[in-house]
């Protein structure tokens, strides 16, 4: 999953914290691969890059981010881009939706 944010005016100290929390809640989860934010030098733009070992790791993380963090990130974030990459299981796309996500299907390439 690659997810494209802004921060909200004035929001970045919360949404420093909220990020913190969520990278220590998801370092605990079983098959997270990489958890990774990238801030813009302004502090408006965010990137959040995540990898997973497969779909049913993927679907534990949005469960525990629904229950727990959605509306603290929608206070703090504008999403601007969500592209999910590979071949999401039945179940996690229906939980992701199809409203403004890009699905992009594994073309090539490898990782190590």
């Amino acid at each position: 999953m690659i997810l494209a944010a802004s921060v909200r005016e004035g929001r970045l100290d919360d949404a420093r914290a909220l990020m913190e929390e969520l990278v220590e809640s998801t370092r605990e989860e079983p098959g997270t691969l990489v958890y990774e934010w990238f801030l813009g030098a302004d502090g408006s733009s965010c990137e959040i890059y995540e990898r997973y070992a497969d779909s049913d790791a993927a679907v534990l993380h949005t469960r525990t981010f629904d229950a727990a963090y959605a509306a603290r990130f929608d206070d703090c974030f504008e999403l601007v881009s969500f592209a999910l990459c590979g071949e999401p299981s039945d179940e996690l796309r229906a939980m992701i939706g199809e409203d403004g996500v890009i699905y992009l299907g594994t073309w090539g390439g490898f990782c190590r």
